[in-house]
C-alpha cells in the first residue's frame, strides 16, 4: 500500500490493518539508540509541496533544488515521472539534510518523514464523495522508537507533526497524479514531450512556473478574485494550487477556472 493511494480495495492487503482509534507507542529523539538510522539509504519520493517547503527552507530556487538534491525517476505512474531525494555520496548514503545533531530541515521535512512511523492512504469513491483516510503502522526492525513509552492516537500524532496542511496538499497532488496516469491527456507524446515538460514545471519547478505565468499573462486570462490573485503572485503554495487547476483545464478540459470573455 502506498501513501496517498487514490483508491483502496474493500479488503486491505494481508498484514495491513488500519489503526482507526487504536493508540500506539512511539518517540524519536537522540536518546533512542537507532536515532537517524532511518535517514540512510532512503528511497524517498518528494511531492510538489515537499519541494516548495524544502527550497524555501534552504533559500534557493526550485530549479536549484531539483538540480542539487533531486532525481527524476520512473515511479508507479506509467505516464509521468516521479521525483526522488538524492542521498549524499558517502559510505552510509545519508540524507543530504542530516548532520550529527539530526535533521537540519526538521520544521520543513517532507511529508513521508513527518508521517513516520505511520503511513497514510486515501480511499476515494467513484461518485465523488468525500475521501476517507486510513493510517497504518510501519514495521521496521531497525526502529526502536516503538519501544518508547510515549503514547499517541492518530489524531494526536497528526496534530503534533503538523500534518494537516501537508495532507491537504498531498491529496491535491494525488488527484494530479491520477490525471497524469491517463495517457489520453498527453495526445500521443512520449516521455518528456512538450505537455509533460509543461506539467512537470507547473508541479515541481514553481519558480520557473511563476515566470511562465508572468510571460504568458495567465492571471489576466481567468476570472480570479483579487485576494487569490495577490496570493498567486506572492505565495508559492497558492501558485502551486493555481498550477494544478490550470493543468486540469489545459490538459483535460476540466472546468476549474472561468476564462475571461
Amino acid at each position: 500500500m502506498k501513501k496517498n493511494d487514490t483508491h483502496l480495495p474493500k479488503e486491505f492487503p494481508e498484514g495491513m490493518k488500519p489503526l482507526g482509534k487504536a493508540r500506539f507507542n512511539f518517540a524519536c529523539h537522540a536518546g533512542v539508540a537507532c536515532f537517524t538510522n532511518c535517514c540512510r539509504k532512503l528511497e524517498l519520493y518528494l511531492y510538489p509541496y515537499d519541494v516548495v517547503r524544502l527550497k524555501n527552507r534552504l533559500d534557493i530556487s526550485s530549479e536549484d533544488f531539483l538540480d542539487r538534491y533531486a532525481g527524476v525517476v520512473k515511479g508507479s505512474n506509467p505516464c509521468f515521472p516521479a521525483v526522488m531525494l538524492i542521498m549524499s555520496a558517502n559510505q552510509e548514503k545519508t540524507c543530504p539534510f542530516l548532520d550529527a545533531a539530526g535533521c537540519t530541515v526538521y520544521e520543513d521535512r517532507p511529508s513521508a518523514c513527518r508521517t513516520y512511523p505511520l503511513e497514510r492512504a486515501v480511499a476515494r469513491s467513484g461518485s465523488g464523495g468525500r475521501p476517507e483516510e486510513f493510517y497504518f503502522m510501519t514495521n521496521h526492525s531497525y526502529c526502536l522508537g516503538h519501544m518508547e513509552k510515549r503514547e499517541w492516537s492518530v489524531k494526536e500524532w497528526v496534530g503534533d507533526q503538523r500534518l494537516q496542511y501537508y495532507n491537504q496538499m498531498d491529496d491535491l497532488w494525488a488527484e494530479m497524479d491520477t490525471l497524469f496516469g491517463d495517457s489520453r491527456i498527453w495526445r500521443g507524446e512520449g516521455a518528456a514531450g512538450p505537455r509533460q515538460l509543461l506539467a512537470f514545471m507547473a508541479c515541481y519547478n514553481v519558480d520557473r512556473f511563476r515566470q511562465y505565468v508572468v510571460d504568458h499573462r495567465l492571471l489576466d486570462r481567468f476570472r480570479l478574485d483579487k485576494s487569490r490573485r495577490r496570493l498567486i503572485e506572492s505565495d508559492d503554495e497558492a501558485l502551486l494550487r493555481f498550477g494544478f487547476d490550470w493543468l486540469k483545464l489545459v490538459l483535460a478540459d476540466k472546468p476549474t477556472m472561468q476564462a475571461k470573455g
